[in-house]
């Protein structure tokens, strides 16, 4: 545990970050989840609904910081082949 008052405040700020962090990274992962069990079922209409969410989830976590900008873009990537090799 902290005994410095600047640290005690660096590890508030911490884990308020983390929990906003959390929210955009879990919202991502729950939406590529739901998109991938869709594109393996082989529901079209459905998995390009998920697809266009989990997207833009992606582009938000990266917007915020959460995911670096090429790791959403290479999420995105992969989640699109998988949607075009379904068709």
């Amino acid at each position: 545990m902290a005994n410095i008052k600047s640290a005690i405040k660096r590890n508030k700020q911490n884990e308020k970050r983390r929990g906003r962090n959390r929210v955009y990274r879990g919202t991502a992962r729950t939406f590529i989840k739901k998109a991938r069990l869709a594109i393996e079922n082989g529901e079209k209409e459905t998995a390009e609904t998920l697809v266009r969410q989990a997207v833009s989830a992606l582009d938000k976590a990266a917007e915020k910081g959460v995911l670096h900008k090429n790791n959403a873009s290479r999420r995105k990537s992969r989640l699109m082949k998988q949607l075009a090799a379904m068709e």
